[in-house]
């Protein structure tokens, strides 16, 4: 036999609310979980931070860093998006990737952390410098950092 759903029953991966016949205020479920889908579908982060700005507004969406304290206090790791004048955190999944508009990168969350791409290293030294095939490669790193699949070149 199945079991009923509680008040608190959540979806699996974004643990969106879920409604049941004869709940009350449906409103709220239905609202909380739109809001969720607002900042998770194709998120987009300001950048990380260890408390919440003070000029924020509704949209803003943070990755929450270690330490934080005050409105963010135990939301490390976490997605801190600005929400209807109050902060609604998501609890990013295995394999989330967000793109930070402060780095300019995709992150993604792996093994229970945000990591960004790895910067490749151009080649250099050798015997034999093939000044062409560098350039080609060296546009190929351009490239793929522009496009924002590795970071910008520092």
């Amino acid at each position: 036999m199945s079991e009923l759903l509680s008040l608190t029953a959540t979806s699996a991966r974004h643990r969106l609310p879920l409604i049941f016949p004869g709940q009350v205020q449906k409103e709220f479920f239905v609202n909380e979980a739109h809001a969720l889908m607002d900042a998770l579908l194709h998120p987009v982060v300001l950048g990380t931070a260890s408390f919440a700005p003070v000029n924020a507004v509704d949209g803003d969406c943070w990755i929450v860093g270690p330490e934080p304290d005050g409105d963010w206090a135990d939301q490390t790791d976490m997605l801190a998006c600005r929400q209807a004048g109050t902060w609604l955190f998501a609890a990013p999944c295995e394999g989330m990737r967000v793109f930070d508009r402060a780095s300019g990168a995709d992150l993604r969350y792996l093994a229970g952390r945000w990591t960004g791409a790895v910067p490749i290293r151009l080649p250099e030294g050798g015997e034999v410098v093939d000044r062409e095939a560098r350039d080609s490669i060296a546009g190929v790193v351009a490239a793929m950092a522009t496009a924002g699949l590795l970071p910008q070149p520092g």
